[in-house]
């Protein structure tokens, strides 16, 4: 099977169809994940503290981040493990956000005040080679464009979703 699973259900050894089923519940745990993850995005999103007891911790940006960044973490080592999707997942993290730009710019969407707290183009100088790019793609205003700094974990959360899905149908032929 391509995108190189693990835990020997790659292995044309056994069953097959104990592979499928157990490629099938791969990927039924993967989407079951991904949805507790966004879940934990939204919460992040709309929430700047929650409290524990009389404790009242306020989590800023970095600390969503990292709460995410944790949770597609296990994510990945629960159920893939595999190299190809970790960088797989990775680049998607990082390109996916970059590719909603120009649909924000448009007015196609934008993101909730509280979470729009990350702008990737604001570090672009002016006179620099992409800026007249940019700017024709983008508009005059390319550096004031937000997205939501946790909007990358989803992503890389929604690529497992797409490799354990991909899997368990490859091996359905």
């Amino acid at each position: 099977v391509g995108l190189g699973g693990d835990n020997n259900l790659d292995s044309n050894e056994g069953d097959g169809r104990s592979n499928t089923n157990a490629l099938g519940n791969k990927a039924f745990l993967a989407v079951s994940s991904t949805a507790a993850i966004i879940k934990l995005s939204e919460i992040l999103q709309t929430h700047n503290s929650f409290e524990i007891g009389a404790d009242i911790f306020n989590m800023d940006a970095g600390i969503k981040l990292q709460l995410m960044t944790l949770a597609d973490a296990s994510q990945w080592i629960l159920l893939d493990r595999t190299p190809v999707a970790l960088i797989a997942a990775t680049i998607t993290a990082v390109g996916g956000p970059l590719s909603e730009l120009p649909f924000v710019s448009a007015g196609f969407w934008d993101y909730i005040p509280e979470a729009a707290d990350y702008s990737p183009l604001a570090m672009i100088q002016p006179g620099a080679t992409v800026e007249g790019l940019l700017t024709s793609v983008l508009g005059d205003k390319y550096r004031d464009l937000t997205l939501s700094s946790i909007t990358g974990p989803c992503y890389f959360a929604v690529t497992l979703d797409a490799i354990a899905l991909g899997r368990y149908f490859y091996s359905m032929e």
